[in-house]
């Protein structure tokens, strides 16, 4: 009884959106709403002087970027709230795509002026792919933007999800009023102020309340009037189920710069966003109210405090209940682990846990013993899906600058490929080392960490390939004949799976033709049996 209790208690969700859309300014504001913070700081478009809670590694408040995953949770109105931040820059995806493996629902940020732009596209085919939950928060109403009416239709158009204003905008940039909750039936009056939480909240039990002209002005009530009761009569209404099986978003309208309407999303979002689901393993699909514990590793982040030299791995709770020093089954290395030390996050700052339940995600203190995809378990084999790498888009080699810091060089690019920053592929002979990436800026995040972190220097020396597959194959010696006559063009990953680089995009299908026998994949998540049968 009590699993099923904390489960529903829990919301576990993602923040994604276009870079500069402001995804982490509306995640510090949600954790002002929910009184894990008292008071936020503006988010400046470079970060320098004063940055964002969920911003804490140092090349972030540089560049003013997300560059990695942060987990924050706090208590709101009776629920649990597990927050994942993202990357918005598309450099780092990959990191996104991993996250959004671990979440139940995602709030996508769209700026009103922007619209939909490359990046929010990209997101939701992930998010459609996985059947995730989406509400949309249209970002920056306190600027003059799009037409919202024109916004809608393009969100239809551009992601393919039907949407349903749960709240509406009353004017917009200097003559932006406030927005009307149609969910609640309150009108919300919009203020200037970017550090406390906007209190102008004014029940409506009737828009043709004359209260409404005296608050906003006659033109603007006779207009939000005239849109409201279009909107009821276009729109479905909102359908909970709709929602939670993917087909149908809420959108809610607000400047999260401003603290406004933010209070609104988090109202709502905790009364309709699903609680921890079921979740597929490679053996069973895996209920989050089964009584044994599982998880799984889905981020991996060394020094995430620089003066103590720690490696956190990221678990995300899948059933039953965790508890610190319990020993659980490490179902890759087949041994078992204790964690005397597990912790839940605020970003940067890290709290002692004594237990976790599904939907939580747990920090645990790691000697380099997990990968990301790694389960753990109370002594069943279980293999979580949906953690894979992606063939990346540009490659480089490493070059040593420092002979007398190999080993630091060798450590800090284990362990910065070890949490996702990048992919390792090792050449023989000479152990040639190459990192592929899916974007230039997770280059220069190697190089500035491999110095602050490790003293290594390096030099990254492109390499023009195409493109990276992960090859397997039933049959052993026609897979083992390819490695050898293509030896030059061979390498292998962190997991010691062989891999092809494609000088040019005729060279690939002109092996796949030529060796039928061999299956090219351009994800690692092949099937775990089959790259076993290889070796």
């Amino acid at each position: 009884m009590m699993v099923t209790e904390e489960i529903l208690k829990r919301r576990t969700f993602a923040i994604i959106s276009h870079p500069d859309a402001g995804k982490t300014t509306l995640t510090e504001k949600l954790l002002l709403f929910g009184g894990a913070i008292n008071t936020a700081g503006a988010v400046k478009s470079n970060k320098i002087n004063k940055t964002a809670t969920s911003d804490f590694l140092e090349i972030e408040k540089q560049r003013g970027i997300s560059v990695a995953t942060s987990v924050m949770g706090f208590e709101y109105a009776g629920y649990k709230v597990n927050i994942l931040d993202t990357p918005g820059h598309r450099d780092f995806a990959e990191d996104t795509y991993r996250t959004l493996s671990a979440v139940d629902s995602v709030i996508l940020v769209v700026d009103s002026v922007k619209g939909v732009e490359e990046q929010t596209r990209k997101l939701m085919q992930v998010c459609r792919m996985r059947n995730t939950p989406v509400i949309i928060f249209i970002n920056k109403m306190d600027r003059e933007g799009r037409d919202p009416y024109e916004l809608l239709d393009e969100l239809e158009q551009e992601l393919n999800i039907h949407v349903r204003p749960l709240s509406w905008p009353i004017g917009m940039g200097a003559q932006f009023k406030g927005v009307y909750n149609i969910y609640e039936k309150e009108l919300r009056l919009f203020s200037v102020n970017k550090t406390k939480m906007a209190k102008d909240v004014v029940e409506i039990e009737n828009i043709d309340d004359a209260q409404v002209d005296q608050l906003v002005g006659p033109k603007f009530a006779a207009q939000l009037r005239e849109d409201v009761e279009f909107l009821e009569g276009y729109y479905e209404n909102f359908d909970l189920d709709l929602y939670r099986e993917a087909y149908l978003a809420p959108v809610f309208f607000g400047s999260a710069i401003n603290n406004f309407g933010v209070g609104e999303l988090l109202d709502t979002f905790v009364k309709v966003a699903p609680y921890p689901q079921p979740r597929e393993a490679s053996q069973r699909e895996v209920m989050p109210d089964e009584d044994a514990f599982s998880g799984f590793i889905f981020k991996i982040h060394a020094n995430l405090d620089p003066n103590h030299r720690d490696r956190i791995a990221f678990c995300r709770v899948c059933s039953g209940k965790f508890e610190r020093n319990k020993f659980y089954y490490h179902t890759r290395l087949d041994k078992k682990l204790r964690f005397s030390s597990p912790t839940s996050f605020m970003a940067n700052e890290k709290t002692l846990l004594e237990e976790a339940w599904p939907g939580d995600v747990v920090g645990l203190y790691d000697t380099g013993s997990f990968k990301i995809g790694d389960t753990l378990t109370e002594g069943e084999l279980l293999h979580y899906k949906g953690l894979p790498s992606f063939s990346p888009e540009i490659f480089k080699e490493v070059i040593n600058r420092d002979p007398f810091k190999t080993k630091q060089l060798e450590k800090g690019i284990r362990q910065l490929t070890d949490e996702g920053v990048a992919q390792l592929f090792v050449q023989q002979p000479g152990s040639r080392k190459i990192i592929g990436t899916v974007g230039e800026l997770q280059f220069d995040v190697i190089k500035f960490r491999l110095l602050q972190e490790y003293g290594a220097t390096a030099d990254l020396h492109n390499l023009n390939y195409y493109k990276a597959c992960w090859i397997t194959s039933e049959d052993k010696e026609a897979l083992a004949r390819f490695i050898s006559f293509k030896g030059s063009s061979i390498a292998y990953d962190k997991d010691e799976n062989p891999v092809f680089f494609a000088d040019t995009a005729w060279v690939l299908r002109s092996v796949q033709e030529s060796y039928p026998a061999l299956k090219f994949h351009f994800t690692s998540d092949f099937k775990l049996d089959a790259a076993a049968e290889v070796y």
